[in-house]
C-alpha cells in the first residue's frame, strides 16, 4: 500500500475555526478554540498518523491586516508555514459570510494576493456550515470563490460537527508526496509540553475573562518539577497594566481560582499525573513591543523584527 507523508497549512481570517479544524482531525486538543478571534499566537503543528498517511498541520494565526511588532510576526507567521507546505487550506467562515458578504472583499483580500500566486494545491474550507439553516445560501460563497480561486477545491465543511472533515482529509492526502512516516505514531504533536501548558492557562484566560483583555496578556513557565506522581508548574501570567492586573485576579482571588482550576484539570489530562500549579500575576508595560521580551517567550521564533 502506497503511504504518504506531507505538510498541510491551514490558513484563514481570525475565527475561521482553524484551530477547532486541527483539534477535531487530532480527536484531541492541541489548539486553543475560542469564540474570539485571534487566540492563535503561535504555530502550532498537529500530527495525525492512519494507515496509508501521516500529515503535519500547521494551525497558523489569523491573516488579516495588522499593527505592532508582535502582530507583525503573526502574519509573517503565517506565510512562513505556507511556504513550507504540501498543501494549502483556507478556512472561511460561511456562517458569518452569508449574513455579511460585503466582508468577503474586506477581510480575504490579504490571503488572496498571496493564495494567488502558490502553485501548492488548494482548498478552501466553508466551515460553520452546521448553523446555516439553508444550505441554499451556500451557493453564492462557492460561486464567489470559484471564481476568486478557479483553481481551488471548494469544500462545505463542519470543523466543529467533523461534518465533510474524513472527505477533506482523504482528498488532501493525494496531494502529499509517497513517503514513510516522519514521526511515532502516538507523537500528536510538535510543540513542547512546556508551551502546550502555557497555552492551556491562556485559553482559560479567554474563557474566564469576558473583554478585551485577554489580547494584552501573555502566560510564560517559569518552573517545571516532575515526578513519578505529581507536575508541580510555577507560571506568570504579564498584564499591560497595573488595573488588568486586578481584573485578573479578581475580586478576592476567584478569578484566578478559576483560571488555575480549569487549567489544572487540562493539565492533568495532558499530563498523565497530578497536578500542583501556581499562578503569579505580573505588570510588563508595552510588552507586545518589546522584541527580547516577546522572543523569551518564543513569540518571534528568532525573527529579525
Amino acid at each position: 500500500m502506497t503511504h504518504r507523508f506531507g505538510t498541510v497549512v491551514l490558513l484563514g481570517p481570525p475565527n475561521a475555526g482553524k484551530s477547532t479544524l486541527l483539534n477535531k482531525v487530532l480527536g484531541q486538543k492541541v489548539a486553543i478554540v475560542s469564540s474570539k478571534p485571534q487566540t492563535t499566537r503561535n504555530q502550532i503543528t498537529g500530527i495525525l498518523t492512519e494507515d496509508d498517511a501521516q500529515i503535519m498541520f500547521l494551525d497558523t494565526p489569523g491573516v488579516h491586516r495588522l499593527r505592532g511588532k508582535m502582530n507583525r510576526y503573526l502574519l509573517q507567521a503565517a506565510w512562513n508555514a505556507a511556504e513550507s507546505a504540501d498543501v494549502m487550506v483556507v478556512l472561511v467562515d460561511a456562517y458569518l459570510y452569508t449574513q455579511k458578504p460585503h466582508l468577503l472583499d474586506k477581510e480575504l483580500q490579504p490571503l488572496l494576493k498571496k493564495v494567488a500566486t502558490t502553485d501548492l494545491p488548494v482548498y478552501i474550507a466553508l466551515n460553520k456550515t452546521d448553523v446555516i439553516k439553508d444550505k441554499k445560501n451556500i451557493l453564492p460563497l462557492i460561486q464567489y470563490f470559484t471564481k476568486t480561486w478557479p483553481n481551488a477545491e471548494i469544500l462545505p465543511i463542519s470543523a466543529a460537527k467533523g461534518e465533510g472533515v474524513d472527505r477533506l482529509l482523504e482528498s488532501v492526502k493525494q496531494h502529499l508526496p509517497e513517503c514513510p512516516a516522519m514521526f511515532p505514531e502516538d507523537q500528536l504533536s510538535t510543540v513542547p509540553l512546556r508551551f502546550m501548558a502555557a497555552e492551556i492557562v491562556r485559553e482559560k484566560l479567554f474563557v474566564g475573562l469576558r473583554n478585551e483583555l485577554p489580547y494584552t496578556t501573555a502566560v510564560e513557565i517559569e518552573d517545571w518539577e516532575e515526578t513519578e506522581k505529581m507536575t508541580t508548574i510555577s507560571a506568570a501570567i504579564y498584564v499591560a497594566r497595573d488595573n488588568h492586573k486586578a481584573m485578573v485576579i479578581g475580586k478576592g482571588g476567584q478569578n484566578l481560582k478559576k483560571i488555575g482550576h480549569d487549567a489544572r484539570l487540562d493539565l492533568k489530562q495532558l499530563l498523565g499525573t497530578k497536578v500542583h500549579l501556581e499562578l503569579w500575576v505580573r505588570t510588563r508595560r508595552g510588552w507586545t513591543e518589546d522584541v527580547p521580551f516577546l522572543q523569551s517567550i518564543g513569540l518571534t521564533g528568532g525573527m529579525d523584527m
